[in-house]
């Protein structure tokens, strides 16, 4: 019987072979689809070679003991359930599908409270109004803010207003009230939930690629529905989701290119050989389709926020790396230097260009008119560049003015802040963000209070920061591919801001990165699942292990729920959330 959708290929290990499923993946059994495994003909390692001739037969045999047993009921029964086709392809669409529903609740529901400007809002949802309506950004009086909420939307200038971040992620931000308007907060806070939801069920797509399991894939899916810092920042229209959601979405295109590539460096090299030609370096392959997406979704996240920049260097080594890796497991005598010297640089214009030209497209709304900051700057006298640089476009020029002063204020913005987290806290979630808060009736004689807290589920946080320190030391020593895609994209959400550490930031920030802790908790609850090849109490142990962990976390995201969503609490319970001194 055939199913809908084919398989996705198998993931590649760093020996040649199709990666085998990976520890837990098979809980209860093997993945819906079993990737077909090609012909190797190199032996299985550690496998007994076989006899040449029969052994005689001994007067007294040993006796055999008997196997320990092995899997669990629960690999049996999941066996039984899922014994079809059409329920291996309910299983394998339906699981993503069902947690990212979830994750559409949590981020849709009663959207539109509070109806205020929360935090940054201020600026990002009147900077995308007017987008709408000029173009460009442009100012408002002051006191606008209680003016937007009410419905009063038409107050803004003409004047242009000094931003310092690009302009794609404000758009984003628009697409919900282009459609239905301002006047109600759930639309221009729709599109950033929308985007929430779209990257849970982009990272159960990652983590399936990665680990080659679609029980693993929902469980990081289940990890990043329920966690609240994923939830506060869909639910409020800032830019940072949509940096996390194109930067997750070029990690899925660098996944999808790694096998992409690999097959068809093989085919071309054994082609070569088959002719009668040494390869000696290897061929170039421009044919890299995941390679362009992921430079685009690179520049889109760039085109959000700055830091999105590092995302594509990050993973334009990595596919240099992988590049390498290919070409030495194809048996080429030069791999190194034709992956560095043949590949990588078409893979850079593959890559680079492409993230320059969409992140140059996000400022259209800037070139087409005349009202934008800075946006003449270059016709003024005696700004123009002169020598070899008077080639240069007099709006780029001015467009390169502008990000020389959006720059000079970013690193320079040292103001104090009552939330400002230091990076080096963020993986432990220690000062998080406390972005609205008012006083509401009821709840009895002391009132109630509504809170938006940008505080993530602390088991997952915490365990997710132990399980990353845990993967830097897999990788040194085992040089796992997928441990260090991971971790790729962990450093370039995350490191970068460690050479700001006197700068005002936020910990909402590492929504960014929160992906990647997310997939390296996942990887480590692999581990802990086991296989069902697994002695009967390892595995048993393991299922009850991540069960419990996993009931856990959905109960503390129910429990943390009302300071996420601005929910009226009393008091007291408000105070009971704040298990750390720095939290409240």
């Amino acid at each position: 019987m055939s199913v809908a959708e084919p398989p996705e290929p198998p993931a590649r290990g760093d020996d040649g072979r199709s990666t085998p499923p990976f520890p837990g993946s098979d809980l209860f059994t093997a993945d819906p689809f079993p990737p077909e495994r090609p012909h190797d003909p190199t032996p299985e390692p550690f496998s007994a070679p076989e006899p040449t001739s029969t052994p005689e037969p001994t007067s007294d045999p040993e006796p055999t003991s008997t196997p320990e047993p092995t899997g669990s009921r629960h690999d049996e029964w999941w066996a039984r359930l899922l014994a079809t086709p059409r329920r291996h392809a309910l299983w394998y669409w339906g699981g993503p599908l069902l947690v990212t529903l979830l994750a559409a609740v949590l981020r849709f529901w009663n959207l539109g409270h509070p109806q205020a400007l929360v935090f940054d809002e201020t600026y990002y949802v009147k900077d995308a109004w007017t987008l709408l309506q000029h173009g460009y950004e442009s100012t408002w009086p002051d006191g606008a803010d209680a003016d937007f909420a009410a419905g009063d939307t038409d107050v803004y200038g003409d004047a242009a207003s000094y931003v310092v971040h690009p302009p794609l992620g404000k758009w984003m931000i628009a697409l919900g009230m282009a459609a239905f308007g301002a006047d109600s907060a759930f639309w221009w806070r729709a599109s950033t939930a929308l985007a929430g939801t779209v990257a849970v069920f982009l990272l159960t797509l990652a983590g399936r690629r990665l680990f080659g399991s679609t029980m693993l894939a929902v469980i990081a899916g289940l990890l990043f529905a329920v966690d609240g810092n994923a939830i506060v920042m869909s639910r409020v229209a800032l830019l940072d989701n949509w940096l996390m959601l194109f930067a997750l979405l070029g990690f899925w295109f660098v996944l999808l290119d790694r096998d992409w590539t690999a097959r068809r460096l093989e085919q071309r090299v054994g082609a070569a050989r088959a002719a009668g030609r040494d390869p000696h370096y290897g061929p170039v392959v421009w044919a890299r389709p995941w390679v362009i997406a992921a430079g685009a979704a690179f520049g889109a996240a760039a085109a959000v926020k700055w830091s999105g920049a590092w995302f594509v260097a990050a993973f334009g080594i990595y596919l240099v790396i992988v590049d390498a890796v290919a070409r030495r497991r194809a048996g080429l005598p030069l791999w190194a230097s034709g992956a560095v010297l043949k590949q990588a640089p078409a893979t850079f214009l593959l890559l680079v260009p492409i993230a320059v030209g969409v992140y140059l497209a996000s400022w259209t709304g800037w070139f087409v008119t005349s009202g934008g900051y800075d946006r003449h700057w270059a016709e003024t006298a005696g700004n123009a560049a002169t020598g070899w640089l008077s080639w240069v476009p007099l709006p780029l020029q001015s467009l390169w003015h502008f990000h020389q002063s959006a720059y000079t204020y970013h690193v320079g913005v040292h103001t104090p802040h009552p939330w400002q987290a230091n990076p080096l806290t963020w993986l432990f979630m220690i000062r998080p963000t406390n972005m609205y808060y008012a006083d509401s009736a009821g709840c009895g004689d002391g009132g109630c209070t509504e809170s938006i807290i940008g505080l993530g589920n602390p088991l997952i946080w915490w365990a997710a920061a132990i399980s990353a320190g845990y993967l830097v030391y897999r990788l040194i020593r085992r040089r796992e591919w997928a441990v260090g895609a991971i971790l790729v994209g962990l450093a370039a959400g995350y490191l970068p801001w460690l050479a700001y550490l006197d700068r005002t930031v936020f910990q909402f920030y590492s929504i960014a990165f929160e992906p990647f802790l997310l997939l390296g908790l996942t990887f480590v609850i692999g581990l802990i699942l086991g296989h069902r090849g697994d002695p009967s109490w390892r595995r048993e142990r393991g299922i009850l292990t991540v069960a419990v962990f996993l009931i856990a976390v959905v109960l503390v995201s129910a429990f943390f729920l009302p300071i996420w969503t601005a929910q009226p609490i009393p008091p007291l319970l408000r105070q009971l959330h704040f298990w750390l001194p720095s939290w409240g």
